[in-house]
């Protein structure tokens, strides 16, 4: 017999920008290390005679948990990656939700009866989750196994060891960020010993603390966003009346704003790019703003962000995170490494908010009524 620690990976983008990320390569967050250095220490004097790990970067990182301690080699496979998302990949979960509300319940209710373009299907995930389990029990008689893998991946495995069918894989929780489950393998018998367990995680550490999703019947998000082009020559009135709603809130008042200068700027960015600017949409109503200057900054790698707007009614609720999402999603597919952006010194929340999520100040600015924060993140 086989012991096997099946570890779902730390949090990574995709889970704090909520976007669908399958195949797509994304890193851990500042969250995602800390919960890292949680699963080290769990582990820090269980015996453990080989590591394995999926060779997306989230699960690498996520292995370095259990190598801290342990003398190990990670021995990367693409055969513990998570379900392969087809044109789904890094779309926002709040656009799928949107446009294809049905095919995405079939995703988290009954994933047999999921497909789109491109996708893995849940059977081949199965077939490849069980056929790679079986091996490392196989190769590993008699040994303890460590194995870092991906949260529907590990899903659809449990389910089928479990012997519960597609339709009531809901009786499966989702697993939360380095969840641990343990399977003994004899032969081809797979037993699950325990499953989903996080309890290494203080809750200021759990993704699904601050998550509520996974509560869901239907395991939808009622708060995840979704970007819509804005044309700022034909949305002139409400693009200045946000900038100077986001100006007011920083300063108290408007001195120093002058909304047809930043309009026009808006506009050239809007016609070197017409992605440039997006409104970001809670369903049907808009929830911000993000715009982006995809020119500035292309010579050094850098992608610029010089408008992050949340509408009042929706500021303080952990939607933000998602603007920026989207800017990385963006600039990242131009090859840019880093963003970049100004920050006003007296806006105390937002900079403390840049800093949360890996922007660290690297310069200072003049600005109209203050100095302003350079702010950088690598991404």
């Amino acid at each position: 017999m086989t012991q096997i620690y099946l570890i779902r990976h730390a949090e990574a983008e995709g889970n704090l920008y909520r976007r669908v990320h399958g195949h797509y390569d994304s890193d851990v967050t500042e969250r995602g290390r800390r919960q890292i250095d949680m699963l080290a220490e769990r582990f820090r004097d269980s015996h453990i005679d080989a590591l394995y790990s999926s060779d997306l970067r989230r699960a690498v990182a996520t292995a370095s948990a259990i190598t801290r301690y342990h003398n190990l080699p990670v021995i990367t496979t693409p055969r513990l990656r998570e379900v392969a998302m087809g044109c789904w990949e890094d779309m926002p979960w709040g656009e799928v939700e949107y446009a294809q509300r049905e095919l995405l319940v079939r995703f988290n209710c009954d994933p047999e009866s999921w497909e789109v373009e491109g996708c893995e299907t849940f059977p081949q995930v199965v077939s490849r989750m069980r056929g790679v389990i079986l091996e490392l029990a196989e190769k590993h008689r008699g040994q303890t196994v460590a194995a870092v893998s991906h949260g529907m991946a590990i899903r659809t495995l449990l389910a089928s060891a479990m012997g519960i069918s597609s339709k009531e894989i809901s009786k499966i929780p989702h697993a939360d960020n380095t969840a641990v489950s343990l399977l003994n393998v004899d032969g081809e018998n797979i037993e699950v010993v325990f499953y989903n367990d996080n309890s290494h995680l203080p809750e200021e550490l759990s993704t699904f603390a601050r998550q509520t999703w996974w509560k869901e019947k239907d395991g939808i998000d009622r708060h995840n966003l979704r970007f819509e082009p804005m044309n700022p020559m034909e949305e002139k009135e409400l693009y200045i009346q946000c900038y100077a709603d986001s100006w007011r809130s920083v300063y108290g008042s408007l001195r120093g704003f002058d909304g047809e200068v930043y309009w026009k700027s808006a506009v050239r960015h809007y016609q070197e790019n017409p992605l440039s600017l997006m409104k970001a949409m809670l369903g049907s109503e808009l929830a911000g703003l993000v715009e982006l200057d995809t020119e500035r900054g292309k010579e050094e790698g850098v992608g610029w962000v010089t408008l992050c707007y949340m509408v009042p009614e929706f500021r303080g609720r952990r939607l933000g995170i998602q603007l920026i999402g989207h800017a990385v999603s963006t600039f990242r597919r131009m090859g840019r490494s880093a963003l970049r952006l100004h920050v006003s010194e007296a806006n105390k929340r937002a900079i403390e908010f840049y800093k949360s999520y890996g922007f660290r100040q690297i310069g200072t600015d003049e600005g109209v009524n203050c100095l302003m924060l350079l702010m950088e993140k690598e991404i």
